[in-house]
C-alpha cells in the first residue's frame, strides 16, 4: 500500500450529483482518520447517523510516524476548502507532539491518547497491561487482518525470516485487542500472527465502545 497521502478516498457519506455540480459539503464534517481505525470509525458514523465523511490516510504511515503530521496538514488543507468542519481521527500515534502542533495551527481537534490502542482498551487498562508485562506486542482487528502486509512484508520477514529474533526477542506475549472476538476467521488470523511472532496469544475483548465514545466527544460540537 502506498504511503502517499494523495492516494485516498472517503469511506462514508458519498452522495450522487451531476458531474457539473459538486456535492455541497459545507453542512458536513470531514474526519481525517488513521487508516488503522478508519473502518471501525466509519461503522460508528453510520450507526450514529452523523453527517460525517471519513477520509482515511494510509495505515502504513504508522511505520513512519514522523510523516503523519505532514500528511494530516496536507489533507486538512484540502478538506477545509470544501467542508464546514474538519476533525482529526488520530491519537498522537508516535508524532511526539508534532500532530498537536498541526492541530493548533489549523484550529482542529484530535482524538485523545498516545496511540490508537488506547481507543479500544482504554488508556489506564492498556497501561496496566504494559506495566504488568512490558514486552507486550499489541494487535487490533486491523493488524490481525493485515498482518502479512503491514508486519511480515513491511519488516522483510517474508524474505529474511531470521530477522524475527532481532525484531521480537524482547517481546514475551501478544495481546489481541479484539473488537470482534467471536469472529472465527479473525481469531484464526490472530493465532497465526502470534505464531509467526513466536509469542503466546492473549485475547482481550474490547468492542468499539471506547472508540465510539471518543468520536462522540470529538465531534460533539460539530454534528449538532
Amino acid at each position: 500500500m502506498s504511503s502517499s497521502p494523495t492516494a485516498r478516498t472517503s469511506t462514508t457519506g458519498s452522495s450522487t450529483s451531476s458531474p457539473s455540480r459538486p456535492p455541497d459539503r459545507t453542512q458536513r464534517v470531514a474526519l481525517i482518520a488513521c487508516g488503522a481505525i478508519a473502518q471501525p470509525s466509519a461503522g460508528v458514523v453510520e450507526r450514529r447517523g452523523w453527517p460525517v465523511d471519513v477520509h482515511p490516510l494510509p495505515p502504513l504511515l504508522h511505520n513512519q510516524p514522523h510523516e503523519i503530521a505532514g500528511a494530516v496538514r496536507e489533507l486538512a488543507g484540502e478538506l477545509l476548502a470544501a467542508y464546514g468542519s474538519v476533525a482529526v481521527g488520530y491519537a498522537d500515534c508516535g508524532t511526539y507532539g508534532a500532530l498537536d502542533a498541526v492541530c493548533d495551527e489549523l484550529g482542529l481537534r484530535r482524538l485523545p491518547g498516545l496511540h490508537c490502542y488506547d481507543l479500544f482498551a482504554g488508556e489506564s487498562r492498556l497501561a496496566a497491561f504494559l506495566d504488568e508485562q512490558p514486552g507486550t506486542y499489541l494487535l487490533t482487528d486491523f493488524l490481525v487482518r493485515s498482518f502479512d502486509r503491514t508486519v511480515v512484508r513491511e519488516l522483510g520477514l517474508d524474505r529474511y525470516p531470521e530477522l524475527r529474533e532481532d525484531y521480537f526477542r524482547h517481546y514475551s506475549r501478544a495481546i489481541w485487542l479484539a473488537q470482534e472476538p467471536d469472529d472465527p476467521d479473525l481469531r484464526s488470523r490472530a493465532e497465526a500472527a502470534a505464531e509467526k511472532l513466536g509469542l503466546p496469544l492473549t485475547v482481550i475483548p474490547t468492542g468499539d465502545a471506547k472508540l465510539e465514545q471518543a468520536l462522540a466527544e470529538l465531534l460533539a460540537d460539530l454534528v449538532g
